[in-house]
């Protein structure tokens, strides 16, 4: 028997291979058929597709990477454009608190403080020549004050007119702030005194508005404009082009403090590129000077409408 067999296996030329076992693959399932997690019971159900998860997933990605995710299908679009999860990213990306209600949707407001808008995109575009972003900012209370100098006295009395407390501290104070979150931005624009367009002359503008400002329609109609609010020059050397905004609430705040230690933030003496602080209630920038004659300085403020709050709010200076 076994030297047949050890025949017939020898002989086995004249017969086909045996064929070769094909592994079976494994398929891929979908997400709705995927194995339960170890952590949910015998008795659980289990979807990809739970809007809680997804909604803290987000918490942790970029405005750009929910885009992405939103794109995906309609459930995806529908669950990260809810205006909670907007307006978590927009708090977090502008490290800022959560304001009072706002007139629009979340997702708007972020895009108009991150697409690279700036109140010169929209007007006197001719004018402009360079910007930076500072940051964001909180108005608590609905007076600021706007001041040129980062030393003043501790006490300021309001029942000063605004030209005296110009002239004496280089300050002022607003009212009617509308209260919530401010970005602000630094403006390099050239000289508003002529039209040549050979006049190498420039002027710095600290540039602070509502987060809601471009979105308003009477900003977008032009019928919203900047008042003038007070000028002054200072007929004497000038060490640096200094312009800053505090909520009044706020002046004492152990985070303002940091504003008013100048030293630390301004640069040396001869270093000439501008330089800014923010913090949760203040923001200010300075650019060292030359040798100069003065400047002349301007505050301007934006309300809506004739008697409504205050939404944009400009410190420039040009030397003189």
């Amino acid at each position: 028997m076994k030297k047949q067999l050890n025949h017939a296996t020898s002989s086995a030329g004249d017969l086909p291979p045996p064929a070769k076992r094909i592994r079976r693959t494994k398929t891929i399932c979908c997400c709705c058929s995927s194995p339960r997690p170890p952590f949910l019971s015998a008795h659980s159900t289990f979807s990809w597709f739970e809007e809680d998860i997804w909604t803290e997933i987000a918490k942790y990605l970029d405005a750009k990477s929910l885009i992405m995710l939103a794109a995906t299908n309609r459930w995806f679009r529908r669950t990260i454009m809810d205006d909670a999860i907007w307006k978590f990213v927009c708090l977090r990306d502008l490290q800022v608190p959560s304001p009072p209600p706002v007139a629009f949707k979340w997702s708007k407001l972020y895009t108009s403080a991150f697409d690279g808008s700036h109140s010169f995109k929209f007007r006197q575009q001719e004018k402009h020549i360079d910007w930076m972003r500072i940051g964001a900012f909180f108005f608590d209370s609905s007076v600021s004050l706007l001041t040129e100098r980062l030393t003043f006295p501790e006490e300021l009395k309001k029942e000063e007119s605004l030209e005296e407390m110009l002239q004496s501290h280089g300050c002022c104070f607003l009212d009617n702030i509308k209260p919530g979150i401010w970005i602000a931005d630094l403006q390099l624009v050239r000289c508003p005194v002529c039209e040549l367009n050979t006049c190498d002359g420039t002027m710095q503008t600290l540039d602070a508005r509502h987060i809601e400002l471009f979105l308003c329609e009477g900003y977008q109609n032009g019928s919203w404009e900047y008042e003038v609010v007070g000028s002054h020059d200072v007929k004497k050397r000038a060490d640096g082009a200094t312009g800053s905004i505090f909520d009044i609430k706020h002046l004492q705040s152990s985070s303002t403090a940091a504003v008013f230690d100048y030293k630390s933030w301004i640069g040396k003496h001869n270093d000439w590129q501008p330089k800014a602080m923010i913090a949760f209630h203040a923001v200010a920038v300075n650019t060292n000077l030359q040798e100069n004659e003065g400047l002349h300085v301007k505050y301007q403020a934006m309300r809506e409408g004739p008697d409504g709050k205050v939404v944009s709010i400009r410190i420039s200076q040009q030397l003189l």
